[in-house]
């Protein structure tokens, strides 16, 4: 039997990227928060900065990375992998954040004791922040600097509920608009 399929949707070509992200953003309905709310907008986003002052960037997009990922924030998870690209970091260790405990090797022990708290804090309603998890990221961080990574971590899981609140749409960037 020779049969003929004149049909084939399984292998259509997807939008050009650039075209279906306009596409997405045109089609938003909700508010825009940093319009809609200029004083809590600064107001985040001089937490975040007093947040990542003096923090190694590498460990702030790591820990933003994470927080995404868990958050299920594609905006922010694309913009923060972009950052981190843009500072140098490496393929490999962007692809591993999300199984960073299966891929220990390829992260500091500095970077998994942040990883842990970043899962323990934006998680907290499921289990608390262990102490073992504590213990560990106050080992590799000194007050301050562990007071900066929990000041980070809760920008990063605000920012992430104020872009999935407000159906923000990955691959825009409104830092460079």
């Amino acid at each position: 039997m020779n049969a003929t399929n004149t049909t084939n949707t399984t292998n259509a070509t997807p939008a050009a990227p650039d075209a279906a992200i306009a596409a997405a953003e045109a089609g938003r309905t909700r508010i825009d928060f940093a319009r809609s709310a200029p004083k809590a907008f600064r107001a985040l986003i001089g937490f975040d900065a007093a947040a990542r002052e003096g923090l190694d960037p590498a460990l702030v997009e790591l820990i933003q990375i994470r927080a995404s990922h868990l958050n299920h924030c594609a905006y922010c998870l694309h913009m923060h992998t972009n950052d981190a690209r843009k500072a140098g970091e490496s393929e490999d260790r962007l692809h591993m954040v999300a199984v960073w405990r299966e891929a220990r090797h390829f992260f500091t022990p500095k970077e998994r004791a942040a990883l842990a708290l970043t899962e323990a804090v934006t998680l907290v309603a499921d289990a608390g922040v262990p102490d073992d998890v504590y213990t560990e990221a106050a080992a590799h961080f000194g007050d301050q600097e562990l007071a900066q990574v929990i000041a980070l971590i809760c920008t990063i899981n605000t920012w992430n509920r104020v872009a999935l609140s407000t159906a923000k749409v990955a691959g825009t960037d409104e830092r460079r608009s």
